[in-house]
């Protein structure tokens, strides 16, 4: 299948195109029928209460959705009827700008479905901000938009009551297509005009995007107790299908080798492209397999046969050991290795589409899925502990309403037209803890509204029909709410002409609009730039040693289960499988952390080759810890000697002594690991071990060495 096209059908068949195409219609048919009724404005505010609950409805466990829907709905009551009498005088609607934009962002510190809902909290004020209301049209106003906060609630549980796995579904093929990009990715290594340098990024930017889909599938499938519970069925299988991509994602991070020896030994044989152009058909049968999850449809097997390739692989790595006597070709034959497992984890995915598989209940019941997880805390007292300038969500809430303050005075002075609240709205949807992330989105608004502005104008020259500005409104609606989450320029883009043509249809001159928004959003972006640089800035490199941190610790857990396997201690699937989503988890953070901090000015960027360096260690690190411990838990029982695993203990009090370091605390150490029962390995299974082992010491030391030029003083401790 045509990759494009493949593209395509993800996003048809994506949480965000049905979510974006619920909104639409949720919001549509509220505003056309009480059109049709005589009363337009009605409909509007109905719509409005619909697409602001939308906004709180993000992908995860039914209960935590129709939680975070209905107190949005309370809270869309309580703010409309607040703002409604406060913008009676602009002192008391200055007061509650500041104190609103305050308050609904400290709800941040509950997560990101409570800071959804204080952002739909703050989209109702700045909406009614210049809404010229009596009483009693402020008490209908409120009641039409909880009104339609109530419908777009309603209409939510009802999609998912009809189609229960499907959003599980999306986001189990969304993980498995990030885990063929990150395969993909890694075919680039076996091709020699590659840099290696910017394969590495290439590597690590997709290592966060396969951490974030592996995550919502986890919120979704291990905190809906229908799923988890359930023998049989579509639960068990996606439970089932999830547990298999985690265990495939592992034999891909754990392929590692020094590509560049590889290369200079191997490339001129031809073998390499060989393997890259094999890579890349497992990464599009993976993506096969995805696509089919994701769109809920039967597989169907690529026309390529992957065990005669592999054979094939085979066959042309004997024969070069046969006609090069001096050559080595043992990585050869690892990779080779590497190849079938991963083809292997491939075909035991496909057991997904077969109902009558027994390999679910053997393949899952041993997890704790409870454990993967992370609950959230919804005390009071975790909102009372942030309320500190220690606390980075303070800091950013602070700089919201300092920021929507000053913009809510500007709007009062420098206005060209009724909606002098698209500068708070700006500024307030701009506005991010970070100055990167807030440099990011400032951007991608002015590059989108001035190319949406385009082509508003483009469409409401040429097009005169009402009805035909009707459609593509509504196509652009579908298009600017299915992008809102994932692509937020392509989202402004769209949602610009959205608006100019429905307010064309108002009767609106849409030039004077266009003129108006396009100056509102530069004065909001200014604001909202300048108060990220210059109001309690939080910059990435500040919060990288924290992130650093947090890998070496998981590294040094990962590694702990590793020595206790070699010296003979039973392995617990939990606790492994645990301490490899940590060494996941941590390394994406890192790495996306890294990112952000490249984007900032240079004055604030400090050690970037350096943690560079760290980042592409650790991952070197986890990845041959990951293909040691998958090997000794696929051979039998063995003895090895004390001497033998040195480099372990090695490897261990390096890691310890970074973590220190950094500021961490270690766990009390281990005692030294004793010999197992088993029989004597073999001589050279010995020596491949031993190096095995060498290797991940010398890792483990470079990145001591590399944390200490990067923290030359101890960090005080946790």
């Amino acid at each position: 299948m045509n990759p494009h096209s493949r593209r395509l059908q993800y996003f048809f068949f994506g949480q965000n195109f049905a979510d974006g195409l619920r909104t639409t219609v949720v919001a549509l048919v509220p505003a056309l029928v009480l059109l049709y009724l005589g009363q337009a404005e009605a409909g509007f505010v109905v719509a409005l209460g619909a697409i602001c609950v939308s906004v709180t409805d993000l992908p995860g466990p039914l209960r935590h959705r129709r939680a975070g829907m209905a107190v949005c709905v309370a809270f869309l009551l309580l703010v409309a009827l607040v703002t409604g009498f406060a913008r009676l005088n602009p002192y008391v609607m200055g007061a509650e700008v500041l104190a609103f934009s305050f308050l609904f962002t400290m709800l941040s510190v509950y997560g990101a479905r409570a800071g959804a809902v204080g952002a739909a909290a703050l989209l109702v004020m700045l909406l009614m901000m210049d809404q010229p209301l009596t009483a009693p049209q402020v008490l209908r106003y409120a009641g039409l938009v909880t009104l339609g906060g109530l419908w777009y609630l309603g209409a939510s549980l009802l999609a998912t009551r009809l189609q229960p796995y499907r959003p599980a579904q999306r986001a189990l093929g969304e993980c498995i297509h990030a885990v063929a990009e990150f395969l993909r990715v890694k075919a680039a290594f076996y091709q020699s005009g590659t840099d290696l340098d910017a394969a590495y990024r290439n590597l690590l930017a997709q290592q966060v995007v396969v951490n974030e889909k592996q995550d919502a599938v986890r919120q979704i499938l291990f905190k809906s107790r229908q799923l988890v519970e359930e023998t049989t069925g579509v639960g068990r299988a996606l439970v089932f299908a999830f547990v298999e991509t985690v265990d495939l994602y592992e034999h891909i991070t754990a392929i590692y080798y020094d590509y560049q020896s590889l290369r200079a030994r191997f490339a001129a044989t031809g073998i390499l492209s060989d393997v890259a152009a094999l890579v890349l058909r497992m990464a599009a049968e993976l993506d096969g397999i995805g696509l089919a999850v994701h769109a809920n449809r039967r597989y169907v097997r690529p026309t390529f046969d992957l065990s005669a390739e592999l054979e094939h692989l085979r066959t042309r790595i004997d024969a070069l050991a046969e006609q090069q006597p001096g050559t080595s070709t043992i990585v050869l034959k690892k990779v080779l290795i590497n190849l079938r497992n991963m083809q292997q984890e491939i075909q035991a995915l496909l057991s997904y589409f077969d109902p009558a598989s027994p390999t679910y209940q053997q393949s899952t019941d041993q997890l704790e899925y409870s454990r993967f997880v992370s609950r959230q805390n919804l005390s009071l007292q975790l909102l009372l502990d942030n309320l500190s300038p220690d606390s980075s969500v303070f800091r950013h809430s602070v700089r919201m309403g300092l920021a929507c303050l000053f913009g809510f005075g500007v709007a009062k002075f420098v206005t060209l037209g009724g909606h002098s609240y698209w500068i708070v709205m700006t500024i307030a949807f701009m506005l991010k803890p970070g100055f990167s992330l807030t440099k990011e989105r400032n951007i991608q608004r002015l590059l989108g509204t001035l190319g949406g502005g385009a082509i508003g104008v483009l469409i409401l020259t040429l097009v005169e029909d009402p009805q035909a500005r009707f459609g593509l409104m509504v196509l652009l609606m579908v298009g600017a709410f299915s992008f809102q989450r994932t692509h937020y320029v392509v989202s402004v883009v769209l949602m610009t002409p959205y608006v100019l043509i429905l307010f064309s249809l108002l009767g609106l001159g849409f030039m004077s609009l266009l003129q108006e928004r396009v100056i509102d959003t530069l004065i909001g972006c200014a604001i909202a730039l300048a108060a990220g640089y210059l109001l309690f800035p939080m910059w990435e490199s500040e919060q990288l040693r924290t992130y650093m941190r947090d890998v070496v610790r998981a590294n040094l857990n990962y590694l702990q289960q590793l020595a206790d396997t070699l010296a003979g201690r039973p392995r617990q699937l939990t606790a492994y499988k645990l301490a490899r989503k940590e060494v996941y988890v941590s390394s994406a953070n890192l790495a996306a952390a890294f990112q952000r901090m490249l984007s900032e000015p240079k004055s604030k960027r400090r050690n970037s080759e350096e943690i560079q360096q760290f980042v592409v260690l650790n991952h070197i690190l986890s990845a041959n810890i990951a293909t040691l411990t998958a090997a000794v838990a696929a051979a039998r029982p063995a003895v090895r000697p004390p001497e033998l695993l040195r480099p372990v203990q090695q490897s261990l009090t390096a890691l310890t002594a970074s973590l220190q370091q950094l500021g961490g605390t270690p766990e009390p150490p281990e005692p030294a690991p004793a010999a197992n029962p088993g029989t004597a390995l073999p001589a050279h299974e010995q020596q491949l071990l031993a190096e095995q082992l060498r290797f991940i010491c010398t890792v483990s030391q470079d990145i001591g060495k590399v944390t200490a030029s990067i923290t030359p003083e101890p960090v005080k401790q946790e």
